[in-house]
């Protein structure tokens, strides 16, 4: 193309080539630096008029890539370091002179540094200079970093950890609890397609900061009932348990006013999914725009571990919470092993939501975009995958996107994306597998290994912190590490899924059960059909025993017996270690060493399995190669979308996600688990909740839906590899040519080989 140099005063320089770069054509940044001299391009035609920032477009676009505040080129690429820009000095000379540059000149674009005055940090007018320090992409990622460890602590821990707390405080059945989780999936669907099209092509920040003050509200809400239901009072009632002891016991049909407080927890949870929202949208999108494409992934990884070690506090801190009784101020007789006992669940949810409204606070003040991220915008349309048709020319319309009349046209553009709808459905198998095994996980452990529930869930969040963390930020570093790009980030994806689908074959292998005297055992030490369940026996026929009571009990034989009553425990003693619960003079406990009935400790029986190191081991490494993959997976899908779309992209990838993988997800995995079920539990002659699982019936039902699971996903990878086309040149040059980071850190020397570069794509 033939340009025309001419000095023309305080302009910057145009490449009418680079600027038309996939068809994209950038909006310049204001100068707010009086540099001595500038070089001047006068496009031979008058270009398209583009908007991507804060101001308006001036009648003659110019691209401007953002340099060093401290110094600039006055030769194009001659220039010493030691040559400094003048703040003060008025422009009076062109930066660039044809006769010194020559024919070169002519085809390089220089650098030269520029500012918006929407750029800086703050509210509004005021911004003091004090806050420009977090003006950067590493302080933005600390923010938002935050606010994704509190939403994952309240929703993913504190909602986990309290829910069987809220059940027994108002009266609330598994399935009522159930619609309180789900409103969190359903909010964020409902919420999705609104946020992330109209988002997307707003301001970021304020999107994300009224996001996370919503998600506060939510938080408040939740916790209001403990205000509004007044205190909580119980009835103190004999414990049953033994033999001859009274059992006798009202079912009562009708269930108090206070289980019509779920509707205000579903409020909270509403409010919870429709604030968080942004987050995993417009968040991952707002890093990926300005930051370095190779720095991305490492970003986007900080930004999911944080989320991931979320629910690890939110147990801790919750598990603590629920030590201390509800009502703080009460004095009560109850203990935390009691039956009755509801700890203060409501605590963390108000730390919670006034955390919130502090972290929404410094978010609302970051800009549209922080400063010198124009400059990657033609390194990421040049990375980005090339539809055959003209739907780049479309989304490259200025105006596009900024109406409704445009959804259903964004809509079709990302259906006819082969790439991103098959990464779409490979990431909606992979969160099938983790949400029913982080929902259920817990429970295989306790099966397999015999365990208490608090155990298993100690035990499962020892696996699931470093190996999902620890997987997160090091699919990340691998991505940045070994420079993967479009086809080779969706390679490494499938082979974390190959190898995670090879290491699940451990489910091969199971523990034995502990034999249960009357469900998997005679009370003579016999093996009973399966499926027959007898817990009568003529040793406890005088005791009158009621189903209604479990609470399981080790032998001295080495049987777990269903209750100290069906043992035909005559009395209870507590022991000296521990204040550990002993019953003695258990009728249908034998005896071996002299006259008289054998004793029982409260609790299960000690699992012996020896394969429990080598299960616990295989189970990390699949935890580790499933999120490994997640990263590279969300990458891929920045990658194989235009520029304009991908905030758009990742809504609709989180709908189908969800809708396909996170929401059906533990509803499978449950219908499979219980399928797996010896002993339930009567509810005054109703099912509840199952006791005793067969453990290698267990291990198989998993094993089938986990190869499942992880077959499809393969066959996704593997197709979207295969079908996703590169663009007519690599990004790998141009990114490594641009400035690292922000402007005021840039060395002068590494813009001497940017220019080269732009020309590569001056031509696509």
């Amino acid at each position: 193309m033939k340009r025309e140099w001419a000095p023309s005063g305080p302009q910057s320089v145009v490449s009418s080539a680079a600027a038309r770069t996939s068809g994209l054509l950038i909006q310049p940044l204001e100068s707010r630096v009086s540099v001595p001299t500038a070089v001047t391009a006068t496009p031979s035609a008058e270009m398209p008029q583009h908007s991507t920032g804060d101001k308006p477009l001036v009648s003659k676009p110019q691209l401007v890539f953002p340099g060093p505040a401290s110094g600039t080129d006055s030769e194009c690429d001659r220039t010493p370091p030691s040559r400094r820009v003048s703040l003060s000095a008025p422009l009076s000379q062109p930066l660039c002179q044809p006769e010194k540059c020559g024919p070169r000149a002519a085809q390089e674009v220089c650098y030269v540094a520029a500012g918006q005055p929407g750029e800086a940090c703050g509210w509004r007018a005021f911004a003091p200079t004090c806050l420009q320090a977090f003006n950067t992409p590493q302080g933005f990622l600390l923010f938002l970093c935050v606010a994704s460890f509190l939403q994952g602590m309240t929703v993913n821990g504190f909602i986990n950890t309290v829910i069987t707390s809220i059940e027994r405080r108002y009266d609330l059945h598994s399935y009522q609890s159930g619609l309180i989780a789900s409103s969190y999936d359903v909010a964020a669907c409902l919420c999705l397609t609104f946020v992330s099209y109209f988002g997307g092509h707003g301001h970021k920040p304020r999107w994300l900061g009224w996001g996370v003050l919503v998600m506060g509200a939510g938080s408040l809400v939740f916790a209001l009932p403990h205000f509004t239901a007044g205190r909580y009072e119980v009835q103190m009632d004999e414990v049953v348990g033994t033999c001859w002891a009274n059992h006798s016991s009202t079912c009562k049909d009708g269930a108090s006013g206070l289980s019509s407080y779920r509707l205000v927890f579903m409020l909270g949870q509403f409010l919870h999914g429709m604030g968080a929202t942004p987050l995993y949208t417009l968040g991952v999108t707002y890093l990926d725009e300005n930051v370095k494409s190779s720095y991305s992934p490492v970003y986007i990884a900080t930004f999911y571990t944080a989320a991931i070690l979320g629910p690890a506090a939110g147990y801790l801190v919750g598990g603590a919470l629920l030590n201390i009784y509800t009502d703080i101020s009460q004095q009560t007789q109850l203990t935390t092993e009691s039956p009755l006992w509801v700890g203060a669940w409501w605590v963390g949810f108000l730390g919670a939501g006034a955390a919130a409204f502090l972290v929404a606070i410094p978010i609302l003040g970051y800009p549209r975009q922080l400063p010198g991220s124009q400059r990657y915008v033609v390194m990421r349309a040049s990375e980005t995958y090339q539809l055959k048709d003209s739907s780049h020319k479309v989304t490259s319309n200025p105006d596009f996107g900024k109406t409704i009349s445009d959804l259903p046209l964004s809509i079709w553009l990302l259906l006819k994306n082969p790439t991103f709808i098959l990464l779409c459905l490979a990431g909606a198998t992979e969160a099938t597998l983790i949400a029913g095994m982080s929902t259920f996980g817990p429970k295989f452990l306790e099966s397999q290994f015999s365990l208490s529930a608090s155990e298993a869930a100690t035990l499962f969040g020892y696996l699931v912190v470093p190996a999902g963390g620890g997987g997160t930020f090091l699919g990340g570093f691998f991505v940045n590490k070994f420079k993967l790009r479009g086809s080779g980030i969706i390679k490494f994806c499938l082979l974390c899924t190959l190898v995670s689908l090879l290491a699940s074959l451990i489910f091969l292998m199971h523990c034995p059960g502990v034999p249960m005297a009357g469900v998997t055992a005679g009370y003579n030490g016999s093996l009973l059909p399966e499926g027959h369940v007898e817990l009568m026996a003529a040793c406890n026929l005088h005791c009158g025993c009621q189903p209604e009571h479990y609470s399981p009990v080790c032998g001295s034989d080495g049987l777990m017996y269903y209750s100290p009553c069906y043992a035909g425990c005559l009395e209870m003693a507590v022991s000296s270690p521990g204040g550990q619960k002993v019953y003695r003079d258990c009728s249908c406990v034998p005896q071996n060493f002299s006259s008289g009935f054998g004793h029982a400790t409260a609790g299960k029986c000690t699992s012996t399995c020896q394969r429990k190191p080598l299960l616990l081991v295989f189970i990390f490494v699949v935890i580790v190669f499933t999120f490994l993959s997640s990263i590279p997976a969300l990458t891929a899908t920045l990658r194989c979308v235009c520029d304009q779309q991908r905030s758009f992209a990742l809504g609709i990838q989180w709908i189908v996600v969800r809708t396909l993988g996170s929401i059906p997800g533990p509803i499978a995995f449950g219908w499979v688990i219980d399928k797996a079920c010896l002993l339930w539990q009567d509810q005054c002659g109703q099912q509840g909740s199952c006791f005793v699982y067969q453990n290698s019936a267990m291990s198989w039902y998993l094993l089938i839906a986990g190869l499942g699971y992880k077959v499809l996903g393969s066959i996704f990878f593997a197709i979207a590899c295969f079908l996703y086309k590169s663009p007519p040149g690599s990004s790998d040059g141009l990114e490594a040519s641009l400035p690292s980071q922000s402007s005021a850190s840039d060395n002068p020397s590494d813009l001497q080989e940017a220019p080269s570069a732009l020309q590569i794509q001056s031509d696509i």
